[in-house]
């Protein structure tokens, strides 16, 4: 009887042409190994089960989907098995057996160490790729680097940033971080086109072109929708400027918004910087606005217990309406709490609520106090 030849290339070309035309070189040396088990009826060794790991680690960086590099190992394996060595040399059942379990048993390990060396290169390029984006964000959002570079880098991104775009930050309870559940739902459910979602600082961060509509709405929703309605939201809405230069832009007038938001404690959940343009003009002179501070309230300071009482009162009264009986439901007193302490201010500080340009001074002084964090944070009007 006629032995059959175990012809590498023959069963090589057919183990190709069986996987769909997957190349016969991504079986690397698996044929010799699987031969050289079929005769001894031993293990892969880690040297050949490393070569296994390698071939995967190449076929991932290359491209090849991992189905295709399975397939065309599976392929060989039962075009082989005929002519291996340990099963034509098989002249009882039990050394068939033997030989046969080997074999199975080395397809499976190398089929292991394939997916291992390629998830391996996978998560590699993850990472990178993580990397790369990461430090791209940090560029656009800083307005580092090399503007040319920063502009070629965007279109990687779906960014053309001659464009005018505009930023959207959002702020929770808790930090949001790259990769997130958070992150991750926003960036699937925006439905608007060349938008990116990443995060800075704790922050999620939108940039979307400045002509898209309805884009700080959607993001706010989707962003209230990820997090349950567990958690306090606030989402600051930059507006849009042209260039690179414009996102930066952008994206400081968000930032600062949520942060008046929180200091104001402002009941909007998103807050526009188109809106709140007056704030940021009120601390562009911080030793102006330090100086008025101190010169308006400062006469608090000789209240007993000291200013913080009389101050809350105040921010509470304009934040009301400058309504009595709804400042007193917001600070949990009585109507007459409220007008006695209005009544210790004016004689303090010598400022009349009935006036009108008094009563301008008063609360512009008590905005800034509230975003200075007078008194506790500042200790000179110079400062």
């Amino acid at each position: 009887m006629t032995v059959p030849e175990f012809d590498l290339e023959e069963i090589a070309a057919r183990a190709s042409a069986d996987a769909g035309g997957v190349p016969a070189r991504w079986l690397g040396e698996y044929l010799p190994l699987l031969a050289q088990v079929s005769r001894t009826q031993g293990h892969l060794d880690s040297a050949a089960l490393a070569r296994m790991r390698e071939c995967g680690e190449t076929a991932a960086r290359d491209g090849i989907p991992l189905r295709a590099v399975i397939d065309v190992h599976l392929s060989a394996t039962w075009l082989a098995w005929p002519t291996l060595p340990g099963i034509v040399g098989a002249r009882r059942a039990q050394e068939l057996r033997s030989a046969g379990e080997a074999i199975f048993r080395a397809a499976d390990r190398s089929a292991g160490a394939l997916v291992e060396g390629y998830e391996e290169a996978q998560r590699l390029e993850i990472r990178r790729e993580e990397a790369v984006r990461r430090e791209f964000v940090d560029d656009l959002l800083q307005g580092r680097g090399d503007l040319g570079t920063v502009v070629e880098r965007a279109g990687r991104f779906g960014l053309r940033l001659a464009a005018a775009h505009l930023v959207c930050v959002a702020e929770a309870g808790r930090p949001f971080h790259d990769g997130g559940p958070v992150a991750r739902h926003v960036e699937a459910a925006m439905d608007v086109r060349d938008v990116l979602i990443a995060t800075k600082d704790g922050l999620l961060v939108c940039v979307a072109p400045g002509h898209a509509d309805g884009v700080s709405e959607a993001f706010a929703a989707r962003v209230r929708q990820a997090l349950g309605g567990e958690e306090s939201l606030r989402v600051g809405v930059g507006r849009a400027h042209e260039g690179p230069g414009g996102v930066v832009r952008s994206f400081e007038e968000a930032r600062s918004v949520v942060e008046f938001g929180r200091l104001l404690e402002l009941e909007q959940e998103v807050l526009y910087a188109s809106e709140l343009l007056v704030l940021q003009v009120l601390l562009r002179d911080r030793a102006a606005i330090a100086e008025l501070v101190e010169a308006v309230l400062g006469p608090l300071r000789a209240a007993r217990g000291g200013p913080a009482t009389l101050l809350e009162t105040l921010f509470a009264y304009f934040a009301s309406g400058a309504v009595a009986t709804a400042t007193a439901s917001r600070l949990h007193v009585g109507v007459r709490t409220v007008t006695y302490r209005l009544g210790r201010i004016q004689r303090l500080t010598g400022y009349d609520l009935g006036n009108p340009i008094q009563r301008h001074a008063l609360e512009t002084a008590t905005l800034g106090a509230r975003l200075l964090g007078w008194p506790g944070a500042q200790s000179s009007p110079g400062t």
